[in-house]
């Protein structure tokens, strides 16, 4: 995770305003509802393929139309959020997400299925954007970093929404009023959030808020795919994969006294005095991607697989959801101490030593199979990967050799590749060898973020600033 900062473009820092600390917490309602929502339908996965006849491959296939969905419309939401208002998308969307849900939780037929999967991805990706790009909104306010706060509340949904859809398969709750209550409570929820929110318009391109917040956003990227989380809100704050207009902005401020031009062409000078050649420069920000991809594939481990799998060892619908609950609710510990471990240990030892949880932790888990063994083996694996996404992403922003903003940009996209490929590759090793052989992929990717963490951050002096401040 990134340290805190303050953008050079934002005025002195000042207490919070009580309208400041409200959108702080609609913005919070509405991480938590995301991350509920989409948690209440995991431990229904068994029942739903049980249902629909459906093999673990065909099973896997209709999951991975979620990442399609979100691949297709994540870069829609800009579009909406500059029309709309991030606050309004982002409400609306929630609203749309638990219906989404709910018809992908009641299809009669896997074509249908995939199609409820492929719009509750897509919906999923929007308000993802839209949150983010709220939540940026409210840091530049604060004058420091809240973003990764934000996504320790997603988790807290995820955990209980994974509870909530554990507690309804036990109870013989039938899906389509278990998922219908989900969707209207968490309605209420996001109706409740949206008063809290900022009013207003986005900040327009050019003005001093706009600019700081598109500086905040390339030093401070946010950390959840899921779903992809803070992935997806980098995009919409810079306006551009080449960070032409974040140049333009910072440019037009900078006019107006707000920003230290000599700074500003000094770090540029020595971003292109290191810039490293062609392969290097394109080999680093694919072990970034591989970095950032593991997370997404043992993430979705626990979303799509845990249940089923625990099932397999003979566990209880109840029990079984405890799999998923357990990786998001160690990952939740990990996002709350990933910053202090960081600034004391730096990026890279942080990534090898979540490589070795993820590798031994599921590695254990699957070489003796047992309930409690495997739901302890998801809690390893949820730990270590709690850092991976941000430290890779605050990595790319600053990857000499490339514009502002477009490293982030290509590792915020390109990790969706893992949430795309995973569901697919586990199923079909799934069917030919047993589910048991098709999660070996955890331990594999977490053996690869101990060989390519290299590429990360070292531990920096006391008292120096982070890179990209």
């Amino acid at each position: 995770m990134t340290s805190p900062t303050t953008s050079p473009a934002a005025p002195a820092r000042t207490v919070p305003t009580r309208e400041d600390r409200r959108a702080r917490l609609g913005v919070a309602l509405l991480f938590f509802t995301n991350g509920a929502l989409i948690a209440n339908l995991l431990p229904r996965y068994p029942a739903i393929k049980d249902g629909l006849e459906l093999s673990n491959a065909d099973f896997g296939l209709a999951v991975a139309a979620m990442p399609v969905g979100a691949l297709v419309a994540g870069l829609g939401a800009g579009w909406l959020i500059r029309r709309l208002r991030s606050s309004r998308v982002a409400v609306v969307g929630t609203v749309v997400t638990g219906v989404a849900v709910l018809l992908a939780g009641i299809a009669p037929v896997g074509g249908l299925l995939a199609a409820g999967f492929l719009l509750a991805g897509a919906l999923d990706a929007i308000v993802d954007v839209s949150q983010n790009s709220h939540g940026l909104r409210v840091q530049y306010r604060y004058r420091r970093s809240i973003l990764n706060s934000f996504h320790a509340v997603w988790s807290i949904g995820a955990v209980l929404g994974g509870l909530m859809g554990g507690a309804a398969a036990g109870l013989g709750i039938p899906i389509v009023w278990h998922l219908g209550a989900s969707a209207l409570i968490f309605a209420v929820v996001a109706l409740v959030a949206y008063p809290l929110l900022l009013a207003g318009p986005e900040p327009a391109e050019g003005t001093a808020e706009g600019a700081a917040e598109t500086a905040d956003a390339v030093v401070l990227p946010g950390d959840d795919a899921t779903a992809g989380a803070g992935a997806a809100a980098a995009p919409v704050a810079t306006d551009s994969p080449d960070g032409g207009a974040q140049e333009a902005r910072a440019g037009s401020v900078a006019g107006a006294g707000s920003v230290d031009d000599a700074t500003r062409a000094s770090s540029a000078r020595d971003r292109r005095r290191v810039s490293p050649g062609f392969v290097a420069k394109w080999g680093v920000l694919l072990a970034l991607v591989v970095i950032a991809s593991s997370g997404a594939v043992v993430e979705d481990a626990g979303s799509t697989w845990a249940a089923l799998y625990l099932g397999s060892l003979g566990a209880g619908v109840t029990v079984a959801a405890l799999g998923f609950v357990s990786l998001q609710g160690a990952q939740f510990v990990g996002r709350l101490l990933g910053d202090g471990m960081v600034d004391r240990f730096g990026q890279k030892a942080v990534a090898r030593a979540g490589g070795v949880f993820v590798a031994v932790g599921m590695g254990i888990a699957l070489a003796f199979p047992s309930v409690i063994g495997t739901i302890v083996g998801f809690a390893a694996a949820g730990f270590g990967v709690a850092t991976l996404i941000p430290a890779a992403m605050h990595a790319a922003d600053n990857l000499p050799g490339f514009r502002a903003g477009t490293g982030l940009t290509l590792v915020s996209w390109l990790l969706r590749l893992g949430f795309l490929a995973s569901p697919p590759v586990v199923g079909f090793v799934a069917d030919s060898a047993g589910l048991r052989y098709g999660l070996l992929l955890v331990p594999v990717v977490g053996v690869a973020v101990v060989l390519l963490a290299g590429v990360l951050e070292g531990r920096r002096a006391r008292g120096s600033a982070p890179r990209g401040s």
